[in-house]
């Protein structure tokens, strides 16, 4: 034996074998909903753990675990018994610790040597540390199946809660699965899992742990486990907010890590799930990836979804995917119009119109003839916006869109009055969610603060006074535009009753991307629809799965976050009185004037 232990690592710090430190991300309740980084988390804190939890893994896998020094001799006789008996190496009889040890620093080898070497460690582990220490690095390390490792990761994969509220059913199907993860797991095998936490809870009886009432209540009550990972749809937030950290951090974590985010995992789960069930219903229209993302009045992102299915896809489409906005832009050269003075009163006339050799096309085959400019953004009519794009001029209606948060680089030929520029959802919910705060700006943001696993504050979000990026009347009249839209315009299936909604609809004319953007007073929604080839869905409209998408997703979460109405903004400055002896004269509003040439690109709106 004397070879068999000689050169063994040392374990005066086992928190730092063979472990990277790890970043804990929790949404704004602080539930887990990520982790990047080491495989493994930090040790559980039994003090947070109710007794019963802890007992259930001592109770069947080593329940003389508060009486050996690192080995239980009477289990190693019964193994050595069986091990005669088969003519090999088949039962381990390992206490907690020599686990352990062999998941520290051993290989899974059933081999006299290797067994020596793990009693030998395990002595020298008890020698170090406290059985409350050994216990909770234990259920920090041992696998649980489905990529779970640790008794945390474990308990919000199976039941979507942290350990700390485990039940008692609950802790017996996880204490179970260690016998097996591959057969005891209570996802894939629930029979067997159910008969594993049976015995269980009859250990648990045996040595104390709990009542045989505790016992007949909990095998009463099955236990509901998750199909997927609560927190599951969260990822292509946390890995967004992965990279935030890295940088904030200036690489990568040289201790473990717990960062507070601004995700809201139940509006999060609402949007995963309203996002997948309207793109499988509508995939024989070529409906094959969205995304959506939700932003509160601070900038906070409450919600993000990146795509359909973080397991075959992670690429973040609310954050990467560039795509054309189509007449979910039009906002900005509305915007641009009412601040060089026009009205949403004013009229205008739809008819066919060419701007240097391009001749846009309406979504309807008509023209409407003379409309007001509310009525134009409603309809979503082209040719209208084509010409005030023309008129306000488009290097004017680029500097409105960047100064509410585009980012992307912004084309300015005529067709980009109807949304040609490639634009990610991000990008329109930050724009979009100036007209829902009263005008002010402020920056799309994921990460409150970063602390050490001890509470020491590294970073912490520090809001900014918000500019006044909008001002009015062109605010008020713009959300009056935009609330027209969903009283009796394109976004008509978009009213929730009770709340002051407003946005707007965007298709592309090849119906390559749809899109809706929408508000209410401090929340605004942003949802895309289309495929990750660029290829064309079939006739598929922003009034059609992203309005279905948005309202399913705004009609649940509205009541949770309870906002305002519309906020009106700043009043309007005082207007400037002339001398006495003067006279002021009115300029005439600019005329848009009627173009006989007939459009030949194909429709948006």
């Amino acid at each position: 034996m004397g070879l068999a232990i000689s050169g063994l690592p040392d374990v005066s710090n086992l928190n730092n074998v063979r472990r990277e430190p790890t970043i804990t991300y929790v949404d704004r309740s602080g539930v887990m909903i990520g982790m990047r980084g080491g495989r493994y988390g930090p040790p559980v804190d039994l003090n947070r753990l109710p007794a019963y939890v802890p007992a259930a893994f001592v109770s069947i896998e080593d329940r003389r675990f508060y009486e050996h020094m690192g080995f239980d001799p009477v289990g190693i006789a019964r193994a050595v018994a069986a091990d005669i008996t088969k003519g090999r190496t088949a039962e381990g009889a390992s206490t907690i610790t020599q686990q352990l040890a062999r998941n520290l620093f051993l290989t899974p080898d059933q081999t006299m040597e290797r067994k020596a070497q793990e009693l030998a460690l395990a002595v020298m582990i008890e020698q170090k540390y406290t059985k409350k220490q050994i216990l909770a690095l234990y259920l920090s390390r041992v696998y649980f199946g489905n990529g779970a490792y640790g008794l945390e990761a474990a308990s919000q994969r199976y039941f979507g809660k942290p350990a700390a509220k485990l039940s008692i059913a609950e802790a017996a199907a996880l204490a179970g699965v260690l016998k097996s993860p591959t057969h005891y797991n209570p996802l894939d095998e629930p029979q067997r899992s159910a008969e594993r936490a049976k015995i269980v809870l009859a250990a648990m009886v045996d040595t104390g742990a709990i009542t045989e009432a505790q016992r007949r209540k909990a095998e009463a009550h099955p236990i509901r486990v998750y199909a997927q990972a609560a927190s599951a749809s969260a990822q292509y937030f946390v890995d967004w907010v992965d990279g935030q950290t890295r940088s904030f951090l200036g690489g990568a974590p040289k201790q473990d890590l717990v960062v507070q985010t601004t995700l809201d995992l139940p509006l999060e789960e609402i949007a995963a799930k309203t996002t997948a069930s309207v793109v499988a219903r509508d995939a024989r229209q070529g409906v094959q990836q969205a995304a959506l993302v939700a932003l509160d009045s601070a900038g906070r992102v409450r919600s993000m979804v990146g795509g359909v299915d973080y397991g075959e896809s992670q690429f973040n489409r609310a954050v990467a995917a560039h795509r054309q906005a189509g007449s979910s832009w039009k906002p900005f050269v509305y915007l641009t119009a009412m601040e060089a003075g026009q009205t949403p009163e004013m009229q205008v006339v739809d008819e066919p119109v060419t701007i240097n050799g391009w001749s846009p096309h309406n979504y309807e085959p008509e023209y409407l003839g003379t409309i007001t400019l509310q009525d134009a953004l409603a309809h979503s009519v082209n040719t209208v916006a084509a010409r005030l794009a023309d008129q306000v001029g488009r290097n004017n209606v680029a500097q409105t869109a960047k100064r509410l948060g585009i980012s992307s680089p912004i084309n300015t030929d005529p067709a980009m009055a109807l949304g040609t520029t490639q634009v990610t959802p991000l990008e329109m919910a930050q724009a979009y969610s100036t007209f829902a705060d009263g005008g002010l700006g402020s920056s799309a943001y994921g990460v409150e603060s970063i602390k050490t696993s001890a509470g020491k504050v590294l970073f912490q979000h520090r809001a900014q006074p918000q500019p006044q990026l909008i001002a009015n009347p062109a605010l008020s009249e713009m959300n009056q535009m935009l609330r027209a839209v969903v009283t009796s315009g394109t976004g008509v299936h978009d009213a929730i009753p009770g709340y002051d909604i407003a946005g707007k609809t965007g298709t592309t004319s090849d119906y390559k991307d749809a899109w809706f953007c929408g508000f209410t007073g401090g929340f605004t929604t942003v949802v895309w629809v289309g495929r990750d080839d660029s290829t064309p869905m079939i006739r598929v409209a922003g009034a059609g799965a992203p309005s279905e998408i948005w309202r399913g997703f705004m009609g649940a979460a509205l009541p949770r976050v309870r906002p305002t109405a519309i906020p009106p903004g700043p009043p309007p400055p005082a207007p400037v009185l002339p001398p006495a002896d003067s006279v002021a004269v009115a300029a005439a509003p600019p005329v848009v004037e009627a173009d006989p040439e007939t459009p030949s690109a194909p429709p948006q709106r």
